[in-house]
């Protein structure tokens, strides 16, 4: 009887002395994301967290509320905390980057995931944002046979996936002179934003306008609302960035002609994947590029879940 507790005591001891050994090798990874509000990052953090748990990584995950400070304060904290990588959804280009600054000085490696900085992080897992304008802006002139009036409706000012947006939308607009760009301002990525800019707009310039290409699907909605309720949507195209489900939907009935399908999914589990490499001195790819696609009702059945 003796020799069992004794034999219980030692398996107990040695489970517990494997848990122990078990916490401390689990990798430890903190990611700040710049907004839970924002429909397109939750899809991110979503598959961030599915994919940790997969590969059994500890993921700290938390909100930088659109604030660049906030997002440097959670990059100290996780220094302090010695997480193994931190992972970056940048609020700002300019702003958030001397969060890679303290990372890189602490020797923590950093990955940003969906948006740039100015300094280089360690890895980057995401899209090149030009690409989408690009491919919208384009999809807006061969709709116009190349001749009208557009209004572009901004993400965040001086956010990579916003300077960005608006550079690969120019590019275009410079092969089509007759396409005039008669207004353009931010509406900070928000629904009801998009829509009061868009009411302002109609005041303003009224049957003018001939199309609207919006930095995301939020506001692209937003923009749809105010145009079905001046009943002028049928005479203008609007084109938005992400194809979250409201966007699909939306493609799906009509009332939003396009959107710009960007992977949450392959972003979110390749932040993790680079993570996990970067924890194991592996070699990573400093550039993870997810092309974006286009998305209208001949192909929509390919994306709706």
């Amino acid at each position: 009887m003796k020799k069992l507790i004794l034999f219980a005591a030692i398996s107990t001891l040695l489970s517990c002395d494997s848990a122990t050994k078990e916490e401390k090798t689990k990798i430890k990874v903190g990611a700040t994301m710049l907004s839970m509000q924002n429909e397109f990052i939750v899809n991110i953090s979503d598959e961030m967290e599915k994919k940790a748990d997969e590969l059994g990584i500890e993921l700290i995950l938390v909100d930088a509320e659109h604030s660049p400070l906030k997002q440097i304060e959670q990059v100290e904290s996780f220094i302090s905390q010695k997480v193994d990588v931190i992972i970056m959804n940048p609020c700002e280009v300019e702003a958030s980057s001397p969060g890679v600054t303290k990372a890189l000085a602490a020797k923590i490696p950093i990955v940003n995931v969906n948006s740039a900085t100015s300094t280089a992080p360690t890895a980057f897992v995401g899209s090149d944002d030009r690409e989408s304008g690009r491919i919208a802006m384009k999809y807006i002139a061969e709709k116009l046979g190349g001749k009208g009036n557009v209004v572009m409706i901004h993400g965040f000012m001086g956010q990579a996936a916003q300077i960005q947006r608006e550079e690969g939308a120019k590019e275009i607009l410079k092969q089509y002179p007759d396409l005039k760009l008669i207004a353009n301002q931010t509406a900070e990525w928000d629904r009801a934003k998009g829509m009061d800019l868009m009411q302002n707009w109609i005041q303003s310039y009224g049957t003018k306008i001939n199309a609207v290409f919006a930095h995301n699907d939020e506001m692209g909605l937003g923009a749809v609302k105010a145009l079905q309720a001046a009943g002028m949507k049928d005479k203008v195209v609007v084109v938005s960035i992400d194809a979250i489900q409201d966007g699909l939907q939306a493609v799906k009935n009509g009332s939003l002609d396009a959107t710009v399908f960007q992977n949450a999914q392959q972003q979110g589990a390749g932040a993790i994947e680079t993570a996990l490499k970067l924890a194991k001195k592996e070699v990573v790819e400093k550039e993870v590029m997810i092309p974006f696609q286009l998305v209208t009702q001949s192909n929509i059945s390919e994306f709706l879940k």
